[in-house]
């Protein structure tokens, strides 16, 4: 996500989400990399993050009863403002100050194939983070 910040404000010189609206229309390649981060960093099914955050949450249970309430706080937190920032920065009117951008670059793509392939390839074959060899 970070990673996905940088791109846009390269393009935008804004750190404001509401500056980069509607980017959906002029950079749809991005907006599938979004989407695939988003998605990964809601924890959502087959991701290595639910199977990380699953981890902590039974962890925190066993320690004290309270805190699964703090952890699903943060969990459910975490998927408003990753929804939040997806929609804000993807969809709706594009603003007129961005009429003209430049396209995505094959090195920008590159980024993101090396930043994602080492999450599909724990999801594959979780167990050298589970501490599982075999």
């Amino acid at each position: 996500l970070f990673c996905l910040a940088n791109t846009n404000y390269e393009r935008t010189h804004s750190r404001t989400l509401l500056l980069a609206r509607g980017l959906q229309l002029i950079l749809p390649l991005m907006t599938a990399w979004w989407l695939l981060a988003n998605l990964t960093n809601m924890a959502l099914p087959p991701t290595i993050n639910l199977t990380g955050e699953l981890l902590i949450m039974t962890s925190m249970f066993n320690w004290s009863s309270l805190t699964i309430i703090m952890t699903g706080f943060g969990t459910l937190l975490t998927a408003a403002y990753s929804l939040h920032m997806f929609l804000t920065t993807q969809r709706g009117k594009l603003p007129t100050h961005m009429i003209q951008m430049e396209a995505t670059h094959t090195r920008e793509h590159l980024l993101m194939t090396l930043h994602a392939l080492p999450m599909l390839l724990l999801l594959l074959h979780p167990a050298p983070i589970l501490g599982l060899f075999s």
